[in-house]
């Protein structure tokens, strides 16, 4: 099957090096993707844009993809198979939720020059980062690529309420399948309230397991997609 990897924010295909090769090895052909505005100098990208890319990215497929989202862009995510309900195996969100319609895609930190930077591992101190050794941390800061503000500040749109009816797999890393559900049920993540076909997977590791537990984060995805 088709694996379709949607890093957060900050990252591009190059975030999904280490689990690639463990998705193909178990059977899958994995596609990083990398969007507009992701190292290519356009400051200037939207979220529209980057919507187009991952929906470009599902036609070209032979066969039903299965969409695997991580963090912020999980909303990336459930707005494609807002866009191709019926044309996507499932949706794997990795330490994610998706927000809804009218809300902003990922407004979280401060915007300069027209891009919002990673701001430092101050703001993921505790469970998202703990299981980050110094290297790792610098790595990836040092490979962040800032996100452009019409992609940050950018208002999402959902249409089609086929969307409630494709499978979803919730990972949870640095939180557990427990509190996942209790969120859910308190309103904070209504769109998955709604959806019709919901599971939830443990993770032992942090807020970014492609870097930290890539094998295991592998093995997951590949269960994701037998059941997708």
């Amino acid at each position: 099957m088709d694996i379709l990897l949607i890093g957060g924010l900050w990252l591009d295909g190059t975030a999904w090096h280490a689990v690639t090769p463990a998705l193909e090895a178990l059977g899958h052909r994995a596609r990083p993707l990398t969007l507009p505005g992701q190292g290519d100098g356009r400051t200037s990208a939207t979220l529209d844009e980057q919507l187009a890319a991952v929906v470009a990215a599902v036609d070209a497929s032979a066969e039903k993809p299965l969409l695997v989202a991580h963090s912020a862009a999980c909303t990336l995510g459930w707005l494609a198979a807002d866009a191709r309900p019926d044309a996507v195996a499932g949706l794997v969100l990795i330490g994610g939720f998706p927000h809804a319609d009218g809300q902003a895609y990922a407004d979280f930190f401060e915007i300069r020059d027209g891009v919002m930077p990673f701001p430092g591992w101050g703001p993921f101190a505790g469970p998202d980062s703990a299981d980050l050794d110094e290297e790792l941390r610098s790595r990836i800061a040092a490979d962040a690529i800032p996100v452009p503000e019409q992609v940050a500040r950018g208002t999402v749109r959902l249409t089609d309420p086929r969307r409630y009816g494709v499978p979803v797999t919730v990972v949870c890393p640095e939180f557990t399948p427990e509190q996942a559900r209790a969120w859910i049920a308190a309103g904070d993540a209504p769109e998955l309230a709604r959806a019709e076909h919901v599971d939830f997977v443990d993770l032992d590791s942090g807020h970014w397991p492609m870097f930290s537990a890539p094998a295991e984060l592998a093995r997951l995805l590949a269960a994701a997609a037998s059941r997708a």
